[in-house]
């Protein structure tokens, strides 16, 4: 897989942590600004639910994104997402073979009155487009489904 170029930039924003997972970040420009992070419990953290971290922020930027793509190709096909349709992402942290960590990540298409075959060519067009799925593919697993 190529490497994906910007050919033009239309935003950019940065985010700085000090103390790492169970540190502080504060984002340049937003109200995200001094977000505790805490370590889960099952990395060997204490688990604050107040607190979170980096797999949940990871989690929350692809679903929102991933979102988006797919109103963008489901407008392009002509269709119209239900104000109910929305993306579910499931990121997971775990150990490789080599001994370091790794990110999997699993996007669930809700898309409420679209047949499931459909959905789910959404879903792989949305997989497309998205900048997410482009940072990520070949790098880490990602697996696209339709809900249910």
């Amino acid at each position: 897989m190529a490497q994906v170029t910007i050919a033009e930039k239309l935003y950019s924003t940065t985010a700085t942590t000090h103390g790492g997972r169970n540190g502080r970040i504060s984002l340049n420009d937003s109200p995200l600004d001094n977000l505790e992070l805490a370590m889960p419990k099952t990395l060997g953290g204490s688990g604050k639910t107040t607190a979170t971290n980096p797999e949940q922020l990871f989690a929350a930027g692809f679903s929102s994104c991933f979102e988006s793509a797919l109103r963008l190709v489901a407008g392009k096909m002509g269709k119209k997402l239900d104000e109910k349709a929305g993306v579910k992402a499931t990121v997971t942290i775990g150990k490789t073979p080599e001994g370091g960590f790794g990110l999997a990540v699993e996007l669930q298409g809700i898309l409420p009155g679209i047949p499931h075959e459909e959905a789910q060519k959404l879903m792989e067009a949305a997989h497309q487009v998205c900048p997410y799925s482009n940072a990520t593919r070949g790098n880490i697993e990602v697996k696209v489904s339709v809900a249910e």
